[in-house]
């Protein structure tokens, strides 16, 4: 077998052919139709391969194969050597088991068309799916064991999107061809008849007539010559025969196995199997490996949480490997009574099977458990009876030493009654070391096998399969409601199943369960039907677990308790310490040191209750988290607090309102983005339910901040509004933390673009803390600063400017010229100064505040990122589009990391997009655009000034490529945003009726062109002071602009007198050696000449 290899270049070459013997590397393999111009191995080998059409096939594979982690795959088409008929019979005899290798198998279907799936919205699905059921591939002989071999088939597109899997696709692909379900989840094909086998290739065709048969040998598991020219019937006896010897090498082999027969029939008593198993082949074909035959002992333990469908994954297992051992014996391992019963009955069917065994027949008629135990021990353990598996299921109490067996009694001691005893399983292990053995439990800490973890299904197809199945509800996929359901119970079974069986018993929507799912758990949970294929309900499954735990480690009990009032994901020491003075006292002692934390939550993840976050992502200050599962932490909610414990709620808000680090903290993204799902949780406890108590309102302010900080202006809003109203009650009007919270509700307002509330609640808190504090207090200036930011947004620049003057001045000199505070100030001036046209001065702040702020905050700080953005516009300004994108690309790989679509991140691509507009690269500028206007929309609405801004530019880039009506759309929409918010001559209003101006002058529409050119001129000049006139950038794009379009009708007059009157504010604000004045003069001595 010769493979092909993708470098990390990209290129892909031939390997060695590998010989019997030899390591095969983990590879990927192709399945497809052969079509025009495929390539060959000699084609590979001269180097003409790349030239034909097939090549992309090829390269489709290795990229796909890098994609998943594998730099080897195999393509039929050019990986034998065909000119060789010993390669080739060689090969063909081998093709089955290519494919079986092989760890995953790419079917290529070149008629069957889906665009990605962003492009192809909510009904890809329908207009893909009839051509695939019509594809081409499942008419072909040879595809039919590449659709059988491999344990994971993906289908792919001509385009290469992803349609989905063997398993995800399994319900179409049986009404397809008919194959049965178990042959497509992986059950052994000896399973299935002969002639049935036969039926699969009936209606399928190969090129060569011999084929049909040839294809069939790896499905039968027989080798023969192949002899092309000897027709397909002779073929087909040919086949028949190896078949019928097969048959008979393979009783033969049962009747003598195990050396004397010590086979038994399958049979799993009293375990109930599900009809439909979904997903987990990742999971049997690892099972199936370890537990696979060979000389010594194989054990495998699946370990999970309640719920996780261990025992069907057991099932299952046990179900398509039946015929790998001589016997299958299941054993209810939840207490030592009940095993011992369960080798009692095993003890029986052995004597059913083997009526001679009188050491079996004395324990049986004793009735003593305990010599069963003995006499099947005894059984299995006969030197030449190996071929057995044994299934331990729900050994969930397990003692594993001395210290385990002491705490045993201990909690049996405490409890009494109703409380499962717990023993070491070990002695109830045959004693010689051979046969398998498979063990189910839900603590991770049996060592004695190997692990087989089992956690939450990965892919929503699959949960919604377990909901289609137990609901008997088809299309469940095309349910928005059903999707959501789905994604809610994330990935545990019987939380899906439980789910299923309601609706199938009642006429209940998707969208109602949800409902009641959040209103109404308990009740729901009590009222559904119990389940066939479980032992327990999602109600009470895990309260065999908390009972052990709690007589474990009480602290670990409360801890889960607790975690009821936080996100059931990420809980760390150090957010669980900020409380601690707070919290009781068994909270205070946990929250001491981390081992004392450690220590209750490692009980909790020995009963599978909880997971580690074993990631390797590194915290500077901070330990990793543990998350529970969110079906486990609504049972947390409903049943372990079915009462509310405000008290508790306090606890938890406490917690995390305390950790909420200001934005002046290193790194302070971390902390917040691990932050921001528990603070969502205790917000929404606030508004539903807890009432904090007097002092408490500063837990609100620092929520909002939280939220603000991430982008999160309506969470912020909700949480500014309550603190503001706790403290003017408590406090009154005019205390100075009621004035904190008037001042973070101004800067709220701004940045949703509600400027003159803004500015209203910024005038109260500055006459507040003038009055309370002082003019030149550094909180009063803050105030000051912040109500410069209004005037700049509502473009009364001299006020602003005035504003941050006296912020700077005293800002500056009660905390230092290189504190946070200044430079932040320093900042807003460098904003300002761009806006009124004044670059040098512009660039100066900025690189005043970037240089002090690396110094102060570090180079990745998103302050210092802010300014390397600010610095990146003057760039732009001035026309130097380079540096431009370089400042923009710097800020934007740094300020991702507070998310894709937080709204600093959303201002930086909103920017690159206006560099690549005017690089001309419109197609990634329209990227960007698209980009910062989807996220700008989810985050901040479809009327916030930023969303307007970017509507703007999303005009030009449509004007730039000729799509005058969809940008005419754009402007229009931005122009009655900017109009309605900021009025009709503000700058960034006056910004797109100049580019409507523009638009309409391409568009062949002169008159109303220059209606817009001149309503801009006029705004502009309304803007101008005699200290500073006619010189904002904005302005002289529109002079340019407007002169053009005079020249172009004709209006020379017209034309020359605008560069005229502004010649020298081109030059004040870009220099004599700029391109643009150079520009300017010298159209304007042409048209002097004309």
């Amino acid at each position: 077998m010769r493979l092909l290899e993708r470098d990390d270049a990209g290129e892909i070459r031939l390997t060695e052919n590998f010989l019997d013997g030899s390591k095969i590397p983990q590879y990927a393999i192709l399945s497809h139709t052969w079509g025009s111009e495929e390539v060959l191995f000699n084609d590979l080998t001269d180097g003409t391969g790349k030239n034909k059409l097939g090549y992309e096939k090829i390269r489709f594979c290795g990229e796909q194969a890098r994609r998943d982690g594998y730099r080897h795959f195999w393509v039929d088409t050019c990986c034998i050597d065909k000119t060789s008929s010993a390669e080739l019979q060689e090969n063909i005899s081998c093709m089955f088991r290519f494919y079986r290798d092989a760890e995953k198998c790419y079917v290529y279907l070149a008629d069957v068309s889906r665009l990605p799936p962003e492009a192809d919205g909510e009904s890809s699905r329908s207009r893909w799916k009839p051509a695939f059921r019509k594809s081409r591939w499942f008419t072909r002989g040879w595809t039919l064991q590449e659709l059988i071999a491999p344990a994971s088939v993906e289908f792919f597109s001509k385009e290469g999107i992803r349609l989905g899997t063997k398993m995800s696709l399994r319900e179409t692909i049986y009404d397809i061809t008919g194959i049965p379900l178990g042959v497509l989840q992986g059950s052994p094909l000896s399973d299935i008849s002969i002639s049935q086998r036969m039926e699969w290739v009936e209606k399928r065709e190969t090129t060569r007539k011999e084929d049909k048969a040839y294809s069939l040998l790896g499905i039968f598991d027989v080798h023969m010559p192949l002899l092309y020219g000897e027709g397909r019937e002779r073929a087909f006896l040919r086949l028949q025969e190896e078949i019928d010897k097969s048959s008979k090498r393979i009783d033969k082999a049962r009747s003598n196995t195990c050396n004397g027969g010590f086979s038994m029939g399958f049979k799993l008593p009293g375990v109930a199997r599900v009809h439909h198993f979904v997903a987990r082949e990742e999971e049997l074909n690892q099972l199936h490996e370890i537990l696979s035959k060979g000389p010594d002992r194989r054990t495998a333990v699946i370990h999970g949480l309640g719920g996780m469908g261990k025992t069907q994954v057991a099932v299952e297992y046990a179900q398509r490997h039946r015929n790998d051992y001589s016997a299958v014996l299941w054993f209810n391992a939840r207490d030592q009574a009940s095993l011992k019963q369960e080798f009692l009955r095993t003890a029986e069917r052995i004597l059913h099977e083997f009526p001679s065994v009188v050491y079996i027949q004395d324990a049986v008629e004793s009735r003593d458990l305990d010599e069963a135990v003995r006499a099947v021990k005894r059984w299995l353990d006969i030197s030449e009876n190996d071929g057995w598996l044994l299934i331990y299921d729900n050994y969930d109490n397990p003692v594993l030493n001395k210290g385990d067996e002491k705490r045993k009694k201990n909690e049996l001691d405490t409890a009494g009654d109703g409380v499962l005893e717990g023993y070491d399983m070990r002695t109830f292990l045959p004693d010689a070391y051979h046969g398998a053995v498979l063990i189910t439990t839900r603590s991770s800490r049996i060592q004695f096998g190997h692990r087989v973890p089992l956690k939450k299904l990965k892919h929503v197809e699959e949960s919604l399969a377990i909901l289609c199945h137990t609901s008997g509800r088809q299309n469940l996929g095309k349910d928005p409601s059903a999707l959501e359901l789905a994604q809610k119970l994330d990935g545990l079974p019987l939380a899906l199943s439980t789910a299923g069986v309601y609706l199938c018993n009642m006429p209940t929507t998707c969208a109602e369960y949800i409902q009641l799912y959040d209103k109404s758990w308990q009740r729901l949970q009590l009222t559904t039907p119990s389940l066939d294929s479980y032992d327990k309900s999602l109600y009470s499954t895990w309260d065999i677990s908390y009972t052990q735990v709690r007589l474990r480690n009480a602290t670990s009990a409360m801890l889960l308790q607790l975690w009821a009032y936080f996100d059931h994901e990420d809980l760390w020491f150090e957010l669980l310490r900020e409380g601690q003075l707070q919290g009781p006292p068994w909270f205070q002692k946990m929250t001491d040191d981390i081992i004392e934390f450690n220590t209750a939550v490692r009980v909790l993840c020995d009963y599978g209750l909880v997971e580690a976050d074993i990631s390797s992502k590194e915290y500077a200050t901070e330990s990793h988290g543990y998350s529970i599962h969110s079906c486990v932490h609504a049972w947390t909610v409903h049943v372990l607090n079915e009462a509310k414990d405000k008290t508790s709620a306090r606890l938890a808000i406490t917690c995390v309102s305390s950790k909420v680090p200001a934005m002046t903290e290193h790194e302070y993204w971390v902390i917040q983005q691990r932050l921001i799902q528990h603070g969502a949780y205790c917000s929404t406890m606030i508004m539903d339910s807890i009432s904090l108590v007097e002092g408490e309102e500063w837990t609100l302010q620092k929520l909002g901040d939280l939220f603000k900080d991430q982008g999160l202006l309506d969470k912020a809003e909700a949480m500014y509004d309550r603190a503001l109203q706790a403290r003017e009650k408590t406090l009154g009007p005019d205390h100075t933390s009621t004035l904190q919270a008037v001042h973070n509700l101004g800067k709220l307002y701004l940045d949703k673009g509600r400027l003159d509330e803004a500015e209203a609640v910024y005038n109260r808190a500055l006459k507040g803390r003038e009055k309370a504090l002082g003019p030149d207090h550094t909180s009063t200036l803050g105030t000051v600063n912040n109500l410069g930011l209004v005037y700049r947004d509502q473009g009364r620049l001299n006020e602003a400017e005035a504003m941050y003057d006296r912020a700077l001045q005293g800002i500056e000199k009660a905390l230092g010229p290189d504190h946070p505070s200044t430079l932040a100030v320093v900042n807003n001036l460098g904003i300002l100064y761009r806006n009124q046209g004044r670059l040098g001065e512009a660039e100066a702040m900025y690189n005043r505040a970037l240089q002090n702020r690396e110094k102060v905050l570090g180079p990745d700080h998103t302050a210092t990122l802010a300014t390397v953005n600010n610095l990146g516009l003057v760039y732009w300004d001035q026309g130097r589009l380079d540096k431009a994108e370089a400042m923009f690309n710097r800020a934007l790989q740094g300020i991702e990391v507070l998310g894709p679509d937080h709204a600093r991140t959303l201002d930086t691509v909103h920017n690159l997009g206006l560099v690549y507009l005017y690089q001309g690269r419109l197609n990634e500028a329209e990227a960007m655009n698209d980009r910062a206007l989807k996220g700008r929309e989810k985050v901040l609405g479809p009327d916030n000034l930023s969303t307007l801004d970017t509507l703007n530019n999303l005009g030009t880039v449509y004007k730039d490529q000729g799509r005058l009506d969809e940008a005419e759309a754009m402007y229009h929409r931005s122009l009655k945003g900017r109009e309605k918010a900021l009025g009709p001559d503000h700058l960034s209003t006056l910004e797109t009726v100049n580019n409507l101006g523009t638009l309409f002058w391409n568009h062949g529409r002169p008159n109303e062109a220059e209606a817009m050119y001149d309503r801009a001129l006029q705004g502009y000049q309304k803007m101008s002071t005699p200290q500073r006139a006619n010189i904002n950038v904005q302005a002289l794009d529109n002079v340019e602009d407007f002169a053009k379009f005079c020249i172009q009708q004709g209006k020379i007059c017209q034309a020359r007198t605008l560069y005229t009157q502004y010649q020298a504010s081109f030059q004040a604000v870009f220099g004599v050696e700029h391109a643009r004045y150079k520009r300017v003069t010298q159209e304007l001595e042409s048209l002097s000449l004309s």
